[in-house]
């Protein structure tokens, strides 16, 4: 049992966001639906209150919580993809509806932050060649998208 679980505060579309979602990543279930058994201030009796989701074999939660809360920068699921199919798939998928911010972030259509970020990233940044590394991420701050090729051209200083 995992006793720390992200809890996701929509408004009104928890169930669409989860089921979109569980659609995108591999080893990803609804668990549950729960509807409110009393009207609440934010969803009437009757009406989805919480989904209960597994993204990726990790817990979340949703919650129909109303419109006081929407995402903020402030926090962001990062996606760490072994290659570059894997960063094309999850940027494609969530970034429509949404959109690109700097540095690999995107907003999806519900305004919740992913950072989609190739392996390879981490392992230029961690590069013993401190050269290699700068580029590595000057090249990062400018691109939207990562581009595995284009950060590896970097690195090599081309």
């Amino acid at each position: 049992m995992h006793r720390i679980t992200p809890f996701l505060w929509f408004d009104g579309q928890a169930e669409e966001a989860a089921r979109f979602y569980v659609s995108v990543f591999p080893d990803s279930r609804i668990e549950r639906v729960v509807h409110s058994p009393v009207d609440t201030p934010s969803v009437p009796a009757g009406e989805v209150l919480l989904v209960e989701f597994v993204l990726d074999g990790a817990r979340y939660l949703a919650m129909n919580g109303g419109p006081g809360m929407p995402f903020t920068e402030a926090i962001s699921l990062h996606i760490d993809c072994a290659d570059q199919a894997e960063v094309d798939h999850y940027w494609n998928a969530l970034s429509e509806g949404g959109s690109p911010i700097q540095c690999g972030w995107l907003q999806d259509r519900w305004g919740l932050r992913w950072q989609v970020v190739p392996v390879r990233m981490h392992e230029l940044m961690r590069d013993p060649d401190p050269g290699r590394a700068r580029r590595a991420m000057e090249a990062m701050m400018r691109m939207e998208k990562f581009v595995i090729a284009d950060l590896e051209r970097a690195a090599d200083g081309g």
